[in-house]
C-alpha cells in the first residue's frame, strides 16, 4: 500500500508533558502524548492516523482476547548530540515485525505504514525525547486481532497501533539468574521466533518462581533434553570464555534480536572473536571451574545490556567476576550508545534522522 496523503494528525488539547521528571522515569509506566492507529477490514489496510492517547474501546468478543493473535516490536529513538532525533534500525525491526505477524497468521503492515508512521509520530512527540544518559524514548509497534467472533478461526479484521513511552535502561546493576530446566519458552514447530504475547505470558510462571528464590531472570533451555542455553528471561545471551563471545544462533526457538545483531557486528569490528554457536550446560560448568568464563550478558531493546553475577546451575550459585568499564559488554555497549546518539560515525546505516 502507498500513502496518498500525509498521515492526518489530531493533536491533543493538553500535553502531559509537564508532569513527567524525566530524572526518575520508570520504564512503561508514562506515555507519550499520540499514538498512530491503522486497521485492516475489507481485504485491506486503510488510511492511518495519529490521535491523542488514549484508552481502547473494544468488544467482549474481541478476537486477540480470546485466541491470541497479538505480535509487538520494542525500538527506540534517541536523542542525538546535534539535538537532531534517531529511530534505530527500523528495517530490521519490520522485517521482524512481519516474520511474526506470517507466523500467527495476521494481516502484514505496510512498510510504508510502519515506516512514515513511525517516523511522524516520533517527529511529533519528540519533546518526549529524554535527554539524560542511556535514556530513550520506547516505540511499541503492535497488531491485534480485532474481529468481534469467538469461533476459533483467523481474524478478518486487525488494528495495528503504535504508542511512545519515554524510559530508563533496565537491569543496569548485575543481575542473578537461575537455568530453567522444567520448564520451557519454546519449542522447534512453534512460536519462539516471533514475537506474540503467548510466549511471554507463558514464561511468566517459572519466573515468578525463580524471583521467590531470589533470582532476577531465567535461563531457558531447550525443550528437548533441556542440555542447551537458548535465551536469558525476555532478552538474548552471550558469554565471554577465554578470549571469544559465544551466543547461542538464532533459531526457530531463539528470538533473532535486533540488539544481538548489533552488539555482534561492533564486535566484529572491533576485531573480537566470536561464535554463533549452541552453548551447553556442561561447557558452562566447565567454564566456571576452569576459570575461564569472564562474563555473561543478556542483551535486549529494553536493556541494551544486562550484566550476569550469578548463574544458577542445578541448585548451585556459580559466580561471575566482579562487573567494571573494562568488561567487553560495558565498551560494546557504550560504543553502541555512541553510534546511536551520534558521537560516532554510523557506518553500518542503522540511524533513521527524523
Amino acid at each position: 500500500m502507498e500513502l496518498t496523503t500525509e498521515i492526518k494528525i489530531r493533536r491533543t488539547s493538553y500535553s502531559r508533558l509537564r508532569e513527567i521528571d524525566f530524572r526518575s522515569l520508570q520504564f512503561g509506566k508514562n506515555f507519550s502524548d499520540h499514538m498512530l492507529i491503522c486497521d485492516f477490514h475489507d481485504e485491506r489496510w486503510h488510511e492511518p492516523i495519529i490521535v491523542p492517547f488514549a484508552n481502547l474501546s473494544l468488544s467482549p468478543a474481541t478476537m486477540a482476547l480470546h485466541y491470541g493473535q497479538t505480535v509487538f516490536e520494542g525500538m527506540k529513538a534517541f536523542r542525538m548530540v546535534d539535538g537532531r532525533v534517531n529511530i534505530f534500525r527500523m528495517e530490521k525491526h519490520y522485517n521482524r515485525f512481519v516474520q511474526s505477524l506470517q507466523r500467527m497468521s495476521m494481516a502484514v503492515v505496510p512498510k510504508e505504514i510502519f515506516m512514515e508512521g513511525l517516523k511522524t509520530l516520533v517527529d511529533l512527540d519528540k519533546d518526549w525525547i529524554p535527554q539524560e544518559p542511556e535514556c530513550a524514548l520506547y516505540l511499541r509497534p503492535f497488531v491485534i486481532a480485532t474481529e468481534n467472533a469467538f469461533g476459533v478461526k483467523v481474524s478478518s479484521d486487525y488494528r495495528f497501533i503504535i504508542f511512545t513511552a519515554p524510559v530508563p535502561s533496565v537491569f543496569s546493576r548485575p543481575i542473578k539468574v537461575k537455568v530453567e530446566t522444567q520448564y520451557i519458552r519454546a519449542a522447534k514447530g512453534g512460536t519462539g521466533f516471533a514475537k506474540c504475547g503467548g510466549n511471554y505470558g507463558g514464561s511468566f510462571y517459572p519466573t515468578q518462581l525463580a524471583r521467590k528464590q531470589g533470582y532476577d531472570q531465567l535461563l531457558w533451555t531447550d525443550a528437548t533434553n533441556h542440555t542447551f542455553i537458548e535465551e536469558s528471561g525476555m532478552m538474548n545471551v552471550m558469554f565471554v570464555i577465554g578470549d571469544t563471545i559465544v551466543t547461542p544462533p538464532s533459531s526457530e526457538t531463539v528470538l533473532d534480536g535486533v540488539t544481538k545483531d548489533s552488539l555482534l557486528t561492533l564486535a566484529t569490528d572491533l576485531d573480537f572473536k566470536l561464535e554463533e554457536r549452541p552453548v551447553s550446560l556442561d561447557e558452562l560448568q566447565n567454564a566456571f571451574r576452569n576459570n575461564s568464563i569472564t562474563e555473561a550478558f543478556g542483551v535486549g531493546t529494553a536493556a541494551v545490556v544486562a550484566p550476569i553475577k550469578i548463574i544458577n546451575m542445578n541448585n548451585t550459585d556459580f559466580h561471575l567476576p566482579e562487573y567494571s568499564h573494562e568488561n567487553l559488554s560495558h565498551k560494546l555497549k557504550q560504543k553502541l550508545e555512541r553510534i546511536r546518539t551520534g558521537q560516532e560515525e554510523d557506518l553500518h546505516n542503522w540511524c533513521h534522522v527524523v
